[in-house]
């Protein structure tokens, strides 16, 4: 979005309402098919837990209220079973954040293992949590980020 002097209120409205508004709606919706145990599974962003650069200051603020709505949640849910987790995926191939994009050979860099994510990396920890053997996972952030934010 920028620095913070050319912030619109359309800009914060929007992504306000994509990052945040979006993922309260669909857990209230998904909450309601859940009386009895069951699991809430959001996808945030590795930016969440640190701002590395300049001009992504409001997507970051964006992506960290999840963490907070993560673990509020846990514990209004938990009492009925249901466990509520979140995934902070790093850079992944996507048509969004493509490994061969503008900036890619940047995000790379600042990864260890120096190479972008699959999708499947970050749907193996969404099925791990959706498992029985993730079942005492709850309120938690799982940074999946090939070591970005190590």
């Amino acid at each position: 979005v920028g620095p913070i002097e050319g912030w619109t209120l359309e800009d914060i409205d929007q992504l306000l309402a994509i990052n945040v508004r979006g993922v309260i709606l669909a857990s209230q919706a998904a909450a309601v098919h859940l009386p009895r145990g069951g699991r809430i599974i959001n996808i945030g962003s590795n930016l969440a837990e640190r701002v590395p650069m300049a001009g992504i200051t409001l997507y970051s603020m964006t992506k960290s209220a999840l963490l907070s709505f993560t673990k509020g949640l846990a514990h209004d849910l938990g009492p009925r079973g249901v466990t509520v987790n979140l995934v902070h995926p790093g850079s992944t191939n996507t048509d969004m954040n493509p490994a061969d994009g503008d900036g890619a050979d940047h995000q790379r860099a600042r990864m260890p293992i120096q190479e972008y994510g699959k999708p499947e990396d970050i749907a193996s920890m969404v099925a791990w949590l959706a498992s029985p053997e993730g079942r005492f996972a709850n309120g938690a952030g799982f940074t999946v980020d090939g070591g970005a934010n190590a």
